[in-house]
């Protein structure tokens, strides 16, 4: 069963779906935060994750980060590293005050920028039991280095010159500056390369384009993301249990396996043959053995789970 829900993230009103197996179960259930990748909104990777881990035996909490999606927050299309992070905080203290929820067995996912954040939340966050992530991205990296981890310092450096131009502006009573993170066109897409592609193909056709799913952010984000890094505390996340689901064929796995490197046991790089880090959003031949392995990883760590 599937229930609109709204929770409190210092001060803003965030929009979520609320995932109830069906059945009857002996006493409150484990629960699994899910957060969606960036630009995304719940109706997307994280719904469909939530949803079928909600089938396995969990509460599932899919929501949209603060000024993206349904939730509250402006100005709109704002990405903060901060928020996102307090955003997973505040889904784990919604799940808390949910009679069909254990509080003591609340697990968290992460896809894509979303698997960078609940690292970041979950090292100072000892309400998350156990820790997962699906195609994790530390935007941070992603902004100074590339997907790939080879960009030129100098795309970085446009990106801030052009940040520090629409705050000046901003002050002027110019309004807020924005840029788009899709190519227009295919053709500008497939000359990006594989990965923009896949992200311009997901997001802007009818595979996965959702109304709310942000196409553009505000370039006050961007000193925001520069100097944000997501896996810089991921050793404090031991003794919890570490889970990184990443595909062979996804460009941004390096950052998955600096994470683990990084990381304390119990932790695991779990690779799924022949995924690339879009296709574990939403292909079923991906998705099904990441959500397997997801299930296995919540119900032998968030213990007496189903």
């Amino acid at each position: 069963m599937k229930t609109n829900v709204t929770f409190d993230s210092a001060g803003l009103a965030l929009a979520g779906h609320l995932y109830t197996p069906d059945g009857r179960h002996p006493g409150p259930r484990p629960a699994i935060v899910v957060g969606h990748p960036g630009s995304g909104v719940k109706e997307q990777a994280a719904g469909l994750y939530a949803e079928r881990l909600s089938r396995a035996g969990y509460v599932t909490l899919a929501f949209d980060a603060a000024y993206q999606g349904q939730s509250e927050g402006e100005p709109r299309g704002l990405e903060d590293p901060s928020h996102r992070v307090e955003d997973f905080k505040a889904a784990v203290s919604f799940l808390s005050t949910q009679t069909a929820v254990d509080s003591d067995r609340i697990g968290a996912l992460g896809i894509c920028a979303s698997g960078g954040y609940v690292i970041a939340a979950a090292a100072t966050d000892h309400r998350i039991r156990a820790v997962a992530t699906v195609s994790a991205a530390d935007m941070g990296r992603q902004f100074r280095e590339g997907a790939d981890g080879t960009q030129d310092r100098s795309v970085i450096q446009g990106l801030l010159d052009a940040a520090a131009a629409a705050r000046t502006a901003e002050a002027h009573g110019e309004g807020v500056g924005t840029f788009p993170i899709f190519p227009a066109t295919e053709e500008q897409a497939r000359a990006g390369g594989q990965h923009l592609f896949e992200g311009w193909e997901y997001y802007c056709t009818d595979r996965a384009r959702h109304e709310r799913s942000a196409k553009s952010f505000t370039l006050n984000s961007v000193d925001r993301i520069a100097s944000f890094d997501a896996f810089q505390f991921v050793g404090m996340i031991a003794p919890r249990p570490l889970l990184m689901i990443v595909g062979t064929e996804a460009v941004t796995s390096w950052m998955t396996t600096h994470a683990i490197e990084h990381a304390g046991e119990p932790k695991e790089q779990y690779w799924v043959e022949g995924a690339s880090h879009v296709a574990l959003y939403d292909k079923d031949e991906f998705v099904s053995p990441a959500i397997a392995k997801l299930a296995g990883f919540f119900r032998a760590n968030l213990s007496d789970a189903v």
